[in-house]
């Protein structure tokens, strides 16, 4: 059995209110679409209209009775229509429990109204910031005050309220009052709250992006609740791209607006084609590599894996160290560099047979010149580079149905942290490459092995399901220039296997995390080989 209300005061509250009677809406909208018929249509159903003012004048120039709302109150709109719909007898009319007697009581001990319908929509605040030439007054001034008061108080009290923000729910809402007979069922009530609470939730987002792009701080980074039940997470349409890893794949490009590091959304494309789906995927891995560095840095990578990688007095020595790695994987690469792209190194990377992309924080104007006569090579500036890593970074990892959420793998390995595990001492010069090792392992799909000398990777050993194939692949690739050589292994030998592939091609120091049951055994093969191991007590798994 379903009951509605139909009297103005009662003394019992109603029993139900599974189809809620509409008597009396309130209405103030930018957007005045449709709203001359919806309203005429209301007005059969014997609904009362109060309306702000620009409302108003629209529905009395259609010839449809409204009563003002500085009437409805008894006081008038002031500061410039600042304050109209903030008064207790609207929002007492909207939220009073209709099941709860002494709300109903107090409502009517002072002389307050039931008000069932909300019919608002914004100021449009999202179109005044992005105009051109809006001051930041009349930005301001768009930033709507009652209208979002009045959807989130019929939204809480749904069970009482229909809050209608769009001229899109008009019809659907037309054709259950003439079911219904000028009442809404309790589930389109719930609807309807659950689509106002999503538009006040997006509505102060932008304003929230709107001051933080004013004080230049960029977005707040999203954090997690303490209790670890619940996370938020937000994003906007940067732009659709031509196909995703596959022609046959459809896919688009999310900014998030809740991340406060440098960001692929942010670059300056400054030549080339557009960007693809596995472009972003690559260049995002290449920035994580330039985040990790101070000194000149290049690195180079292939299906977002580093094929070489290196810092060196300037960037086009880094550059030029990094492709010796593999200049046979260097074709259709991404290449990352921490610093302003000078002639020099724009020559070197001219040089490249075949370069997707160039990412750096800037280009000086010769050398840009010089880059662009490539027409299809995509070259981006991102100045964030620069900033380094704000603290406290979190990622995520979308999986089916799911999202894995962790903090950045931003931990700084130093000197002091590492143990010697072999009889033999590091050199200070093994030191300082086997920490510039460590800092590229990481950045490798697991399994993964790094050789790297004179902080330049010379053979790299990646996605390997064993960790002795990782180092054969990396021994390969290194040949000669294994000799005397540095190594990384992001996480440990489970078997002495594969420190004795490297320690036979000449590797002469390792650096790898420890911790395994055979460590005994991989000390004693790294003693028999006369090669310096070091354990950092941190593994860096990237999957």
């Amino acid at each position: 059995m379903t009951a509605s209300h139909t009297t103005e005061s009662t003394s019992q509250p109603p029993a139900a209110l599974d189809v809620l009677k509409i008597r009396r809406a309130i209405i103030s909208v930018s957007d005045k679409s449709g709203l001359v018929d919806f309203v005429r249509t209301l007005k059969e159903y014997e609904v009362e209209i109060i309306s702000t003012g620009g409302t108003m004048a629209t529905l009395k120039k259609a010839g449809v009775p409204v009563v003002p709302v500085a009437s409805f109150t008894g006081s008038p709109e002031i500061l410039g229509g600042r304050v109209k719909t903030l008064h207790p007898k609207v929002h007492s009319g909207i939220l009073y429990k209709r099941e709860d007697e002494k709300h109903v009581e107090e409502l009517a001990a002072h002389e307050c109204k039931p008000i069932d319908m909300v019919i608002v929509n914004l100021y449009p605040f999202e179109s005044a910031a992005a105009r051109e030439g809006s001051s930041h007054e009349d930005i301001i001034e768009n930033i709507d005050i009652g209208g979002p008061s009045l959807i989130r108080a019929g939204a809480k009290n749904y069970n009482g309220v229909a809050v209608l923000t769009s001229p899109d729910s008009y019809s659907a809402v037309l054709a259950e009052l003439k079911t219904n007979d000028g009442g809404l069922s309790l589930a389109t009530r719930k609807r309807l709250a659950a689509v106002a609470f999503e538009l006040t939730f997006t509505y102060d987002r932008h304003i929230s992006e709107y001051f933080a792009s004013e004080r230049g701080a960029g977005v707040p980074q999203a954090t997690v609740t303490d209790s670890g039940e619940s996370l938020e997470l937000s994003f906007t349409a940067k732009s659709s791209l031509r196909y995703g890893e596959n022609p046959h794949q459809s896919a688009r490009f999310f900014q998030s607006t809740d991340f406060a590091g440098a960001s692929l959304a942010d670059a300056e494309i400054l030549g080339g084609k557009e960007l693809s789906y596995n472009n972003i995927a690559d260049l995002d891995s290449a920035l994580e590599e330039l985040l990790d560095f101070e000194r000149p840095f290049a690195c180079i990578l292939k299906h977002a894996n580093p094929c070489g990688s290196a810092e060196a007095d300037t960037l086009s020595q880094a550059y030029e160290l990094a492709l010796a790695t593999d200049p046979l994987s260097a074709f259709g690469s991404i290449v990352g560099l921490n610093k302003i792209v000078d002639l020099a190194a724009a020559e070197k990377l001219n040089e490249t047979q075949f370069v997707e992309c160039i990412l750096a924080p800037g280009y000086d104007e010769d050398a840009l010149v010089l880059l662009k006569k490539k027409k299809n090579r995509r070259i981006l500036a991102l100045p964030g580079i620069n900033a380094g890593r704000p603290s406290a970074e979190m990622y995520g990892k979308f999986v089916r149905g799911g999202l894995l959420w962790q903090s950045a793998d931003d931990k700084v390995i130093t000197e002091n942290e590492l143990t010697t595990a072999t009889k033999k001492q590091p050199t200070a010069e093994q030191i300082r490459t086997l920490l510039f090792a460590w800092k590229i392992v990481k950045h490798t799909k697991s399994n993964a092995i790094v050789i790297a000398k004179d902080c330049a990777t010379v053979g790299i050993g990646m996605g390997q399901t064993s960790r002795v194939d990782a180092s054969v692949q990396a021994v390969k690739r290194a040949g000669r220039r294994a000799e005397g050589a540095c190594l990384a292994s992001d996480a440990f030998f489970p078997m002495p296997d594969g420190l004795e592939v490297a320690a036979r091609a000449g590797v002469s120091a390792f650096i790898q995390p420890g911790g395994s049951k055979k460590d005994p055994d991989v000390i004693a093969a790294a003693d028999k080989a006369g090669v310096v191991m070091v354990f950092t007590g941190t593994r860096s798994f990237r999957h």
